[in-house]
């Protein structure tokens, strides 16, 4: 059997980068899929998900329709088990510049968002008896680079969302963590590539690979490999693991700024 046979999930965010990475490892791995979000808009391309997994346009910040979301997926595939919220915007700007049309977009998707997929999931989850919830937080919910005032705003408290879970839902039987990526190969990463530089695809890529060589391992990650993260978290072979913010950041946050002269 395959690890997630007889399993149903959610994936917030699931039409577009880590998200839609996550959906397609899950269903290859026997789960059954309903990946939620917005078609990206950042011009990047993005590979169809497979026939197996159900998509549906949902806006996270829209509680009446993240609620029909979850009752949806619970009632065409007989319950649910995981949940990953992994829809997320980012916006720049310092908390002097940023306008309170921003930071309350910024808020509204990548926290509010996660805590509508979470609160109506859980009844579905306690009924099961057991569950796993994974939400997509960021290293910059530990160290922060410049005007992301709102984002790291956001990051930091999703990984406390994560443990407030954890802590009040261990009794059910249901586990929640946060997974952390350093720069990742998404749309949106290009999107802030292009804006960042000329706006050229080589520029882009030239900036892209030049975020890569800040991280020990010399490059951004794929979506595949945090996707390969959230999956082990939500699955058995995480059973005793709940309220954790795993960093998967190429080394990124154990790297000292600071470094000797050759």
């Amino acid at each position: 059997m395959a690890e997630f046979d007889g399993k149903v999930a959610i994936v917030t965010g699931g039409l577009s980068g880590i998200g839609h990475a996550t959906a397609r490892l899950l269903a290859a791995r026997g789960a059954t899929v309903v990946a939620a979000g917005i078609a990206p808009r950042h011009g990047g391309a993005t590979e169809p998900l497979p026939s197996v997994v159900e998509c549906v346009e949902t806006d996270v910040t829209d509680e009446r329709a993240v609620a029909r979301l979850v009752a949806h997926a619970a009632r065409s595939h007989g319950g649910l088990d995981i949940l990953v919220a992994a829809a997320g915007i980012q916006r720049y700007g310092t908390a002097a510049d940023t306008g309170a049309d921003e930071w309350n977009e910024v808020l509204a998707v990548n926290v509010t968002g996660a805590f509508h997929a979470v609160k109506h999931a859980l009844p579905q989850l306690r009924a099961r008896g057991a569950g796993s919830i994974v939400i997509v937080s960021s290293v910059q919910a530990f160290v922060t680079q410049t005007s992301v005032a709102a984002y790291t705003t956001s990051k930091g408290a999703l990984n406390a969302l994560a443990r407030s879970i954890a802590v009040d839902e261990a009794k059910n039987g249901i586990r929640a963590n946060a997974v952390c990526p350093a720069s990742v190969d998404t749309p949106m990463l290009r999107a802030s590539a292009r804006t960042f530089s000329d706006g050229s695809d080589r520029a882009a890529q030239a900036l892209v690979e030049a975020w890569g060589g800040m991280h020990p391992l010399g490059r951004v990650a794929r979506p595949a490999e945090v996707a390969e993260a959230i999956a082990f978290l939500a699955g058995d072979r995480a059973s005793f693991i709940t309220g954790v913010s795993l960093p998967v950041d190429g080394g990124l946050l154990a790297n000292a700024a600071v470094a000797l002269p050759d």
